[in-house]
């Protein structure tokens, strides 16, 4: 009896995945800035790494050329050899590689991912659309192919996950025991370690992430931490922030997450804005972040040019957390997005001017996510006050701040 493995390893564990269409590679249009300052298009990598991913890729990018643009992959997982075959072309592209969903403009109402799209994105054709990060996937076999681009940008709202490899044993001459099956597994699984150890030797690549997919079985998926993201290398910035984002959820939101560590930390702290409107001419922005310590008393301001606004405190606390919020209305937020960045800072109580921290936040982005929420807010409602008065809260809305003028 003659036993011939053939491992397929890194295919997804979910179920969604294993029903994913192939990975298609599509060149994309959309909006000035849609993919960063400067940046309107980018290959959109979606689907499941099959057996002949690595091809196609190489064929793609032959096509479009010498153009030098980022990559955005989404993707379940798939075949581990063609993922490192991706990963090798990449390298040899000195390409950008980031984690991103594109949603195609072509679609129309039609599911992203169903079969129509799927045929569009397949097509070779330059599409148009919107590029997100909130809600993308780059699994399994899929941070291996992240590991061979020279340039690696992983957005704060990104899931990166792994397991275990696969592996799928073809027998010829009956039915093997349960000692020999045992037996092939193993030199199967030896055989993808040393596949990928060998590929990450050349990348000079972390270890640790494949001693990490390993802890886990195939069933199973790992979320990679913010921590063994940089510390794989897979994105070594100290500081990661998404660009603003508008989302149609129940209630237009626009929203921005940003994770940072100073020097010599070895964990990351993470701050939510989030934007919603009451009307045409109002406005509240909450910034959630980690509850600093040593500051007794201290507020938040938030400075933009020569304007400076007081979040008033207290601000809403639940465990190591907290949320402030503050009021704008259309004349400031049309400011904030006109900045190309805000600062944030803490602010003693009794400090006769606050004492703003070098914590700047970029804009860009805002300006087309404020447009997409602006047409979602009802028309503005006149309502008389006098001069400094808070501006009256909508029920429901979470008890924050008026827009006030820092001292």
């Amino acid at each position: 009896m003659q036993a011939k493995p053939a491992s397929r390893p890194g295919a997804p564990a979910r179920p969604s995945g294993d029903g994913a269409a192939a990975i298609s590679f599509a060149l994309v249009k959309g909006a000035p800035d849609a993919c960063g300052p400067g940046c309107d298009s980018w290959i959109a990598a979606e689907g499941k790494i099959d057996n002949s991913a690595a091809a196609r890729f190489r064929k793609f990018m032959k096509q479009i050329g010498d153009r030098k643009l980022p990559i955005y992959f989404n993707s379940p997982g798939g075949n581990l050899e063609q993922a490192l075959a991706i990963g090798n072309i990449l390298r040899e592209k000195k390409a950008s590689v980031r984690v991103g969903r594109t949603t195609l403009q072509e679609c129309g109402l039609e599911p992203q991912e169903g079969e129509a799209c799927t045929r569009l994105k397949q097509s070779g054709r330059e599409l148009h659309g919107d590029v997100w990060t909130r809600g993308a996937i780059c699994n399994s076999a899929c941070p291996y192919l992240i590991l061979g681009a020279s340039s690696r940008e992983i957005a704060p709202d990104v899931t990166l996950a792994v397991h275990s490899p696969r592996v799928i044993l073809n027998f010829t001459g009956g039915v093997p025991s349960r000692e020999l099956r045992a037996q092939a597994m193993q030199r199967a699984m030896e055989r993808s370690d040393k596949m990928v150890l060998g590929y990450m030797a050349r990348l000079g690549a972390d270890p640790g992430l494949l001693t990490v997919a390993r802890s886990v079985p195939f069933e199973g998926m790992r979320i990679l931490t913010r921590e063994e993201i940089a510390r794989f290398a897979l994105d070594r910035r100290d500081r990661v922030e998404s660009s603003w984002m508008f989302e149609a959820a129940a209630r237009g939101i626009v929203y921005k997450t940003i994770l940072s560590r100073q020097d010599g930390e070895t964990s990351f702290r993470t701050m939510r804005l989030q934007l919603v409107c009451f009307d045409q001419d109002r406005f509240e922005l909450d910034v959630e972040r980690n509850a600093p310590t040593g500051l007794g008393g201290a507020g938040l301001v938030l400075a933009s040019g020569n304007a400076k606004l007081n979040f008033l405190w207290p601000p809403r606390r639940s465990g190591d957390r907290e949320t402030w919020g503050v009021f704008l209305n259309a004349g400031q937020i049309r400011a904030l997005a006109a900045a190309p960045l805000v600062e944030f800072g803490d602010a003693g109580a009794n400090a006769a001017r606050p004492k703003l921290g070098p914590f700047p936040v970029a804009s860009d982005g805002l300006q087309s996510a404020l447009k997409r929420l602006a047409d979602t807010c009802p028309p503005s409602k006149a309502v008389a006050q006098p001069p400094g008065a808070a501006v009256p809260r909508t029920q429901g809305s979470s008890p924050q701040a008026a827009a006030q003028p820092a001292p």
